[in-house]
């Protein structure tokens, strides 16, 4: 059965090398290597294998017709089934289905299956209906999003407000999910309708946005707008029509990504998701372009974000959101590292290593693929992970299949694909990029490799000719970075060899290579330490590529909130292998050898820690240390003893008998539990208000409880009796930590009174809270 299938996708392969080749000739000064088709790379079994067969049955599973029944009742037409919930039915409505095809695309590419084939063929048939009943090219599942797109946005009315743009949901960022798909289902399924819908909708998009002013159209790209800039570039490199490079270049983010060309670090304060596509975009038309500028902004954003706001795992941002460069130590919470986010860092880093061959790239991607995509995909049901939490006793907490969020949308496309970034070429080079279990076909070059490898459970990996003539070839094997003490061993037919590189590099062998000619690459693994850049005392402890998580219990362990529930480590000794002892019989494992405080604890790779409480940093105390942070302790509790002595009204939040008893009210609010405490927010529109009681006639203030690490729009007004007292922000306003914050009470406001009422209002586009407790404090 796979020969047939892999006969059947000869035209279809054909097609996608065109494209390629077309790059290659127009472009060679910008490549220096190329990925392989997915179709000619076969993965062996392994833990991306796996990945993928979860992933392929949670991809059988969902219901074309539900993806479709927005799109269908957009353009007048009759569902042909109910429309899925979640994400989908808000204003969002339809970006599934833009990843939904190009996962089924990717699957087909990777499996041969052809029910993935047909589902393609079949959502780009009823998105041509679609279009043709609208008519003017339109596709769209988003409630009222053409009508607010052609009549005030296309009219220079533009309302943009971080994710909102005229009261729609991200609509730019929808329309290249949908414009992504149909390229996939183009270029990997060979499916000509899918270029011709795909060209339609961009002719329609041209009608919105080109007759805006560039005050009007900066304005408007305030809102996420996704990579639609680079879906219109691929358009360009489609069909060689100049209106839609011209197209892309209209939706150029000038704010973020003028100073990245100039190499100024502008992402703190920035929505992580919102820029990575951007960059994408511009890598994309420097390929075809070569305008130097693009390659300068997306590899120094590239450079940024992996060596300056990323952590151990190859993940980044907190609560979707950049702090300050190598400021990471307080920025650990259950709302850490975006899966989308390094989905699309994974993205751009395909295109840095197509440039360059960096071996800095290639470890990365090792770094990020291993610890947090597959430790984002749950390994019993192959349900995915939007934020994988890194806080300090954290847990996993999977998605609803059908809650459609973006990361249920990239973890269709992400698992489907692992065999197209295992091995890349040139005319003369053959580069192993990763050490994943797969067998390459490369009929160009009369050539089958295999490499078989159980890595990371398997310290090594094989590699194996199959040829029917000699071969004379340049094969670039990556020596990885965490192999500093040197301890590679290479052989070749069982003939060890000299090693002339160096960690962090490529060992280039070129020679005649032969029918059964077998290289073994020997790779032993070490324990270390990676503190935090802000922190060498707050470590992640690694072993070879691996990540290790220290495990603390069930994930629903009643003990989860307890002081010390995280030990720390109590020694002077930074070689971890001297406290860490491997657990027999458990690959990749180790215990604490009396150094945990107030008990050891087992570590296990951070993608095999599943439905149990867990911490990828732990801290490092010598006795010193220990003393100076108990005494650090024993303050802050003086400290908050004496700000309940000074309190004369207290309550906490989200509690339902305070909350009555201060008569709290609003509109668009909702309770959340965040570290076991409950808070108050309101969404953007709302308000909430409650009593207090006062003195009439003593000074006093209002002490409000924060969590200082939450990022967004979060701009609010205090009011007291409808008097405005102050204006807060409180968007990362102390990374890592609850704060009070204090606001003086002006005394004619309490004067002659036994209460007063207190009232947040937001901003124009902003939230107001989260709020944790309010107290009355005498001054």
């Amino acid at each position: 059965m796979r020969l047939l299938a892999f006969f059947a996708l000869a035209s279809i392969i054909f097609s996608c090398k065109s494209i390629q080749e077309e790059n290659k000739s127009n472009q060679t000064s910008v490549f220096q290597v190329y990925p392989f088709s997915l179709s000619q790379v076969t993965l062996l079994e392994g833990p991306f294998k796996e990945a993928t067969k979860l992933n392929a049955k949670v991809l059988l599973a969902y219901q074309p017709d539900r993806f479709l029944a927005k799109f269908r009742a957009a353009a007048g037409l009759e569902p042909r089934a109910a429309h899925y919930e979640g994400w989908e039915a808000e204003t969002i409505a339809g970006h599934s289905l833009g990843h939904y095809l190009s996962g089924c695309a990717l699957m087909y590419q990777t499996t041969g299956d052809t029910a993935f084939l047909h589902r393609v063929n079949y959502i780009v048939e009823e998105l041509a209906l679609c279009q043709k009943a609208d008519g003017d090219g339109f596709i769209g599942a988003f409630p009222n999003g053409k009508k607010v797109l052609t009549e005030e946005v296309a009219k220079g009315d533009i309302r943009s407000q971080g994710f909102d743009l005229n009261g729609i949901w991200v609509p730019y960022y929808n329309l290249h999910k949908t414009m992504a798909g149909l390229r996939d289902a183009y270029r990997l399924c060979d499916n000509k309708k899918a270029l011709e819908v795909e060209k339609h909708l961009a002719d329609w998009l041209a009608g919105i946005v080109e007759g805006l002013n560039q005050e009007q159209v900066q304005n408007m790209l305030h809102c996420e707008h996704g990579g639609i800039n680079e879906t219109l570039v691929d358009l360009y490199a489609d069909t060689g029509a100049e209106k839609y490079l011209h197209l892309a270049n209209i939706f150029y983010h000038e704010a973020v990504l003028t100073p990245l060309a100039q190499q100024t670090d502008v992402l703190p304060g920035l929505h992580g998701n919102t820029q990575i596509p951007k960059l994408i975009g511009l890598a994309r038309r420097y390929e075809l372009t070569q305008n130097a500028s693009d390659q300068t902004a997306a590899s120094f954003f590239w450079d940024r974000v992996v060596n300056h706001h990323s952590y151990v795992t190859g993940g980044h941002g907190n609560h979707e959101y950049f702090g300050q460069p190598d400021q990471l130590r307080n920025r650990l919470s259950d709302e850490t590292t975006e899966t989308c986010n390094v989905y699309n860092m994974l993205k751009l880093s395909e295109h840095l290593f197509e440039w360059e061959a960096s071996a800095a790239v290639a470890d990365f991607y090792e770094r990020a693929l291993f610890n947090h995509i597959l430790s984002a995909q749950n390994p019993a049901d192959g349900r995915v992970i939007y934020n994988l939490s890194l806080e300090m006793g954290g847990k996993k907490d999977y998605q609803d299949p059908e809650g459609f969020t973006c990361c249920v949308g990239t973890g269709m496309e992400t698992h489907s694909k692992y065999g197209a970034n295992i091995f890349y070429h040139n005319e003369e080079d053959l580069y192993l990029f990763q050490f994943i279990a797969a067998e390459l076909n490369w009929p160009e070059k009369g050539l089958r490799l295999r490499q078989t490898t159980a890595f990371p459970e398997e310290q090594a990996t094989t590699l194996r000719f199959s040829c029917a003539q000699p071969l004379t070839l340049a094969l670039q094997i990556r020596y990885p970075h965490w192999l500093e003490n040197g301890k590679l061993e290479l052989s070749i037919n069982g003939e060890a060899q000299e090693i002339t590189g160096t960690p962090g590099s490529f060992i280039r062998l070129h020679r005649e290579w032969k029918d059964g000619d077998e290289i073994k690459l020997e790779m032993p693994f070490d324990l270390r330490l990676e503190p935090m850049p802000d922190d060498a005392d707050r470590v992640a402890i690694c072993y070879g590529p691996l990540v290790l998580a220290a495990d603390l219990g069930p994930a629903n362990d009643p003990l989860a909130h307890s002081e010390n529930y995280v030990p720390v480590i109590m020694t002077e000794d930074r070689q971890p292998a001297n406290w860490l002892k491997q657990v027999e019989g458990e690959v990749n494992t180790f215990i604490t050898t009396g150094v945990g405080d107030p008990r050891d604890v087992t570590l296990h790779p951070l993608y095999k820690t599943n439905e149990r409480r867990y911490s990828v940093y732990l801290d490092l105390f010598t006795a010193a240390k220990w003393e100076a942070q108990k005494k650090a302790y024993a303050a802050e509790v003086a400290a908050k003893k004496a700000l309940e002595a000074r309190t004369y009204d207290f309550f906490e939040l989200g509690e339902m008998q305070p909350e009555r008893n201060h008569h709290l009210q609003g509109d668009k609010i909702r309770v959340e539990h965040f570290k076991d405490k409950k808070f108050r927010v309101a969404e953007r529109g709302g308000w909430f208000s409650f009593n207090m009681k006062v003195l009439p006639d003593a000074p006093l203030a209002l002490v409000f409880e924060y969590w200082g690490g939450f990022t967004g729009s979060k701009t609010f007004d205090i009011l007291v009796d409808d008097e405005k007292i102050a204006t807060e922000n409180i968007s990362q306003k102390a990374d890592g930590q609850f704060i009070d914050i204090t606001y003086p009470i002006p005394a004619n406001l309490t004067k002659g009174k036994q209460q007063v009422t207190i009232r947040i209002q937001p901003h124009v586009g902003h939230r107001g809270g989260p709020l944790f407790s309010a107290r009355v404090v005498k001054e």
